[in-house]
């Protein structure tokens, strides 16, 4: 079959022909999918260009990266049901996994990372991993599950963001995310910032919202400042993996304001502490969702459906994911799906 594989700890991806998954003998935890489709992350840039931020999967390679994914399970109890399937993977064995806390396990591998993932026909996964897509989420919806829940982790380590005035700097897949939820949370504002990012901040229009920034031609505070009315924000969401970003949006806080990091950032930041002790600006990281998010991601993938749908921009058959990563890095596409055997119209 073929898949898009890291072969080497360099820049570059390679399509190539591998042999199919197949499970061990009587392992009856483990379950084949076969893959619909997967969206390009930030994390699968990051991976291509091998920025020093993912040098951690190093030891696994040659590993077939792609953890955004819809499926039909082939086996198990699941077998002929859409699932998506969470790819951080528990190790069972740890205290935490021993006590069913499967959220506090720290000895964790990556599908997509650490273990074979889903640019693929068909991946082996963890049955305890898969989640059964309800029948009114589509698979171009079902492939956003994971941004979605990422999103939905920054909104709780947000806190109550009801009536407030929300910076969401990074208008990708994640931070469409984190702009739609934050409006169903019911923020009295919401504004969007990006850096020559048309067609991403176009696809926000289309999701509806209006009070949009490309940085590209100015500062951060020139573009947002039409909408402050001498105002400041009560919550930044850092969405770009840009870590610069984060001190042009401290002075545009209020004080006692959060600022939400959820990028992953291919070098360190220089920050001066002391403007943000003076004004008690929490700077908090969010990464990770519970496990329990899943199932509630794809009730709301129903709900917002209509919200959602202009995050996908492009869906491309596998043998094509060299045009598709590049439309990814060119910042010329919103989401873009690989899906194996998809024949373009």
């Amino acid at each position: 079959m073929q898949a898009l594989r890291k072969t080497r700890p360099e820049a570059g991806l390679e399509l190539v022909e591998v042999p199919a998954p197949a499970l061990p003998p009587g392992d009856a935890d483990e379950v084949l999918v076969r893959v619909r489709a997967t969206g390009i992350c930030g994390s699968d840039l990051h991976v291509d260009d091998w920025t020093p931020s993912y040098a951690f999967i190093a030891p696994a390679l040659p590993v077939t990266i792609g953890h955004e994914f819809v499926g039909v399970a082939q086996t198990g109890p699941l077998a002929g049901r859409r699932v998506v399937v969470r790819p951080s993977v528990t190790c069972g064995s740890c205290a935490a996994c021993t006590a069913a806390d499967f959220d506090r396990c720290e000895q964790r591998r990556g599908i997509g990372m650490t273990r074979d993932g889903a640019f693929a026909d068909s991946v082996r996964v963890p049955l305890r991993n898969c989640v059964p897509v309800p029948d009114g989420v589509d698979d171009e919806l079902a492939a956003l599950t994971e941004p979605l829940t990422i999103a939905m982790q920054a909104l709780r380590i947000a806190g109550d963001v009801a009536g407030a005035r929300v910076l969401v700097m990074g208008p990708g897949t994640i931070g469409q995310g984190i702009a739609a939820l934050a409006r169903r949370a019911g923020a009295r504002q919401v504004v969007v910032s990006g850096h020559d990012d048309a067609v991403r901040l176009a696809a926000l229009r289309r999701m509806g919202f209006d009070q949009l920034v490309d940085v590209a031609g100015g500062s951060l505070a020139e573009g947002v400042r039409p909408f402050l009315h001498g105002e400041r924000f009560d919550v930044v969401f850092e969405a770009t993996g840009v870590p610069e970003t984060i001190a042009e949006a401290l002075p545009l806080l209020r004080r006692n304001g959060v600022v939400v990091v959820t990028g992953i950032h291919a070098r360190p930041l220089t920050l001066d502490l002391t403007p943000l002790v003076r004004n008690q600006h929490q700077l908090r990281g969010s990464f990770r969702p519970p496990e329990s998010d899943w199932p509630l991601a794809l009730a709301l993938m129903q709900e917002l459906a209509p919200v959602l749908r202009p995050m996908v921009s492009h869906v491309l058959p596998l043998s094509q994911a060299a045009e598709g990563f590049a439309l990814a890095h060119g910042k010329r596409a919103c989401k873009v799906l690989l899906a194996p055997g998809h024949v373009q119209a």
